[in-house]
This record gives C-alpha cells, structure tokens and sequence, in this order.
C-alpha cells in the first residue's frame, strides 16, 4: 500500500466523521426559545423542591423546640386534639385492654374447675314405687367449681339429681368422694363437699355478673361430653344479659353466650377478662342449624344463695313423689308428698313414717311437694322437732319428727 491510499483513506474517514457530527448536531439542536424556557420550568421545579424540604423540615424541627412550645398555636393545636396522634405498631393480642389473655385465663382458672362424676340406679316401677324387679345402673358426668380451701364445689342441681355416689375429679387427674351439701332445685344450684382429706389445686374467684355488657370477652371451662375432654377451653362474648328462659316450670335470668357449651360442661365456670367467675355454664339450645347459644347463672344469682348452699341440707331419710291434682282425681287420694320408701334408722323411721303415708302438713303450714318441704326445712337447724300431718289408710295422723344432718 501507498501514501496515497492512506491519504485518500484518511480524507475518506474524516469527510465520514464529518457529516456525523453534523447529523448529530441538527438532531440534538433546539429552538433558542424553547431552550429558554426549559431553564425557567429546571428552576421552578427544583424552587418548589426546595421549598418542601424547608416547610418539612419546619414542621418537623419547629413544635419540638421549646420556642413553639411556648406559643398560643401549640396550646391551641394541644388542646383541641389537632396534632396527630403517634401511634407504635402491637402485636395482635387475645386479651382485652387490662385484662388478661385465653392462655392467662385457662392457666387461672383451670385448676378450680372440676370434673363431677356421678352413679345412680333406675328402677323401672310405677309412681307408687312398685319395682317389676328390673333396674340399671347410670354414670353421669358434668363440671364443678372450686369455692373454698375446704373442699366446698358449686354445681348445677341436674348434674347431681339422683346420684346414689358422687366422686370429683381434680385438675391433676385426682378422683376423690364427694356428697351433696345442699340444692335448690328451682335455681338449678347445689353445693358438693370432699368427703376425703384432699388438698384442693387452687380456689375460684368470684366476679360481679351485674358489671357484664353485651359484647364482653369470655371463657367457658368444662368437661364437655365426658372424663375424656376434662378442662376443656371456649371464648366468645357475652351475646345477652337478662336472658329469661324458661326451664321446666321455673323461669329465671341467665347470661347468654356464644362461648361452646355441651353436656358436660353444666356447671363449669363462665369467666370474665379477668378470671373471675361470672356465670355457672347451665345449658344450650340444641338442634340442627343451631350454633352458639349456651346459657349460664349469673353469679350474683348464685352469690345470695350461697350462704344457704353451704349449710348442711336437713336430713328426713325418705324417697317420695309429689302428688298432684291429677294423680289425686286418678287414684282417689289425697295431694301431698307421697312416701314410696323410708330409710332404715332414719329420722323418718324413728318418727313413725311409713311407706304409703301421704305428707299434707310439714311444721305446721299446708304442702303439695318436696319443694315445700325442703324450703321449710332450711329455716330449721339439725336437732329442731316439727310436726308432721300424713294420711294414711282414709286417715290422718300427726307424728314429731327430728331433723338431723
């Protein structure tokens, strides 16, 4: 190769090189105008920029400064709840404000709940007690509540109605004897006493059912459907306060709840945020497409029996039927409280009961059922005499009876 060639080459590339830079510099190329006003839009944008981080930062450094502080605005802006709130993300919680979570609750309360565990023997025979020889033997099962150090346990009536053995099964799987204290049947209520000498877990502590809203958090602890679900845990809310329904003939108030409630859990303890028992778990509507409306006794209701409850129920030592006016007009006998069965060294006994005596007058005062009866006896201490008034063979006759626990 030449000089020539690298010349013309060279003269080639640069004549190249030229009419790129050209086309360049018409394609990049603007109007004078419009250049100018691309300056002024650069410096309004970055004037407005500016003038935000200044306000921020105004707004952020000012109403810290004891200066602004000082001010009629920031008083006036403190006072009528202007300035935002700050706020710090919580974690989720299952508790109520001041109150406790499900997990404190169950760990509270649990050990005052008890499983009642109760055996009784049906006899098929008629009202009067005449057996066809044929029996069987039930088990039952239902929830208790710890009251006392004593061994003292607050149920429901129907948990232990007819129980011939009653054991109580402790938190910690423990089964001891129990007996009955004392019932009041209208109430659904009975008290249970430890026959053994048992060091009982923990004691419940009572709340106040008249301080219960709609809306309230609770938690439900039983034995729902047997020994196998001892201590179980629900939550859900207080649906209703003053529930009236009707149970048998009684009427009564009951808390209305959500909170899963089966057989088994009738008389376990309703609690409140605050681990205190406010209601006695008692029943729920069944049915298909029924779901969450269990019922239980205010505790208030419970608290101004109490008293009464723990006082040992008066002992007569019979089994008898209430006589009504049906039955009256169908065998043609009298009203009163029938007498199918009198207890061997009983009170009864010792006071010349027998069995087919019919009871019209107990203390004095006229009565039609065992009902009457009991609510007599519990004005009475062990050791008091009454008077009783039986018809017996188309007469009558007044016998003296002495209570005894």
């Amino acid at each position: 190769m030449d000089d020539n060639y690298n010349k013309n080459q060279n003269a080639t590339k640069m004549s190249i090189l030229s009419r790129f830079k050209n086309k360049l510099s018409q394609k990049h190329t603007h109007p004078k105008g419009k250049k100018f006003f691309s300056y002024i839009a650069v410096i309004v944008i970055s004037s407005l920029i500016s003038g935000f981080l200044s306000i921020a930062a105004f707004l952020y450094v000012v109403p810290n400064t004891d200066f602004f502080k000082n001010t009629p605005l920031y008083e006036s802006m403190n006072s009528t709840g202007t300035r935002a709130p700050q706020t710090q993300a919580s974690p989720v919680s299952t508790s109520n404000k001041n109150g406790l979570t499900i997990a404190q609750i169950a760990k509270k309360v649990s050990p005052t709940v008890v499983g009642v565990s109760t055996k009784s023997i049906s006899e098929y025979s008629d009202i009067f007690g005449f057996s066809d020889d044929q029996s069987s033997e039930d088990d039952g099962m239902g929830s208790g509540i710890i009251i006392n150090s004593d061994g003292y346990i607050l149920t429901n009536y129907h948990v232990i109605q007819g129980a011939q053995s009653i054991s109580v099964i402790l938190s910690n799987k423990k089964t001891v004897p129990a007996k009955v204290v004392n019932y009041d049947q209208n109430q659904d209520l009975a008290v249970i006493k430890v026959t053994s000498k048992t060091q009982m877990p923990a004691v419940a502590e009572l709340g106040n059912s008249d301080n219960v809203q709609v809306g309230d958090s609770v938690v439900a602890i039983g034995n729902p459907l047997g020994k196998e679900l001892l201590g179980s845990v629900t939550s859900g809310i207080i649906s209703a306060t003053k529930r009236e329904v009707t149970v048998g003939n009684t009427t009564q108030n009951f808390l209305q709840t959500d909170a899963a409630i089966n057989p088994g859990n009738s008389g376990g303890a309703l609690v409140n945020s605050l681990g205190q028992v406010i209601g006695i778990n008692s029943a729920k509507v069944g049915g298909n497409g029924v779901e969450g409306i269990g019922f239980a006794i205010p505790i208030n209701t419970v608290a101004s029996k109490l008293n009464g409850l723990l006082k040992p129920i008066l002992k007569i030592g019979i089994a008898c039927i209430d006589i009504d006016s049906s039955l009256s007009k169908q065998y043609n006998i009298p009203q009163g409280v029938y007498v199918k069965q009198v207890e061997p060294s009983s009170p009864a006994e010792k006071s010349g009961l027998k069995e087919g005596d019919i009871i019209q007058k107990f203390d004095g005062k006229s009565i039609k059922t065992v009902e009457e009866i009991n609510q007599i006896k519990s004005t009475h201490n062990s050791g008091d005499t009454v008077a009783i008034v039986v018809y017996r063979n188309g007469n009558t006759k007044t016998l003296q009876l002495t209570l005894t626990e």
